[in-house]
């Protein structure tokens, strides 16, 4: 069962409602300086030129505002049986974002948060050690795929089973 805040709750019972969900993505991968922190929310105005709106949340220990986009998310599922996968789908607005994101040769590390707007900073929702699995798209979007790492890839067992690693075994 997942916690789910005061606010959420009287927000999702009331027939309407000024509260509004916001996702936030946290994007780690070792060829970034720092990371990229999206929301897809305007929150707050953060600069007049250039015109850039964001939220600021201190999820993740961030100390710089998420950046607005338009996106669209799927957000994963919290069914126990189901893979934790998701799709956000980023509007083409700055083809520096598609570059970017298409510039990775190694998987980027992700996390998502879905929080409310008027309390950006308490988390309704999260989902860490994502991977970015795909990041395809046109002119329009960039589709980026992410899911947990897969569990089929684990070795099993982890080691041999010699006399050096399991004693017990050979006792």
């Amino acid at each position: 069962m997942r916690r789910v805040s005061l606010n959420a709750r009287l927000m999702q019972d009331a027939v309407s409602s000024d509260q509004v969900y916001v996702v936030l993505v946290h994007i780690t991968h070792p060829d970034l300086d720092e990371p990229v922190l999206l929301s897809t929310d305007n929150t707050e105005r953060l600069s007049d030129e250039p015109l850039m709106y964001g939220t600021r949340s201190t999820w993740m220990d961030a100390t710089e505002p998420y950046l607005f986009v338009l996106a669209s998310t799927l957000v994963p599922s919290d069914l126990d049986d189901a893979p934790t996968s998701a799709t956000l789908i980023l509007e083409n607005v700055d083809n520096d974002i598609a570059k970017l994101l298409r510039s990775f040769t190694t998987p980027a590390t992700m996390a998502v948060a879905v929080v409310l707007a008027s309390s950006p900073s308490l988390i309704e929702a999260e989902w860490t050690g994502l991977e970015m699995k795909t990041a395809d798209g046109d002119a329009a979007e960039v589709r980026l795929e992410i899911s947990r790492a897969d569990i089929e890839e684990e070795r099993s067992p982890g080691h041999r089973m010699t006399k050096d690693f399991f004693p017990g075994l050979f006792a």
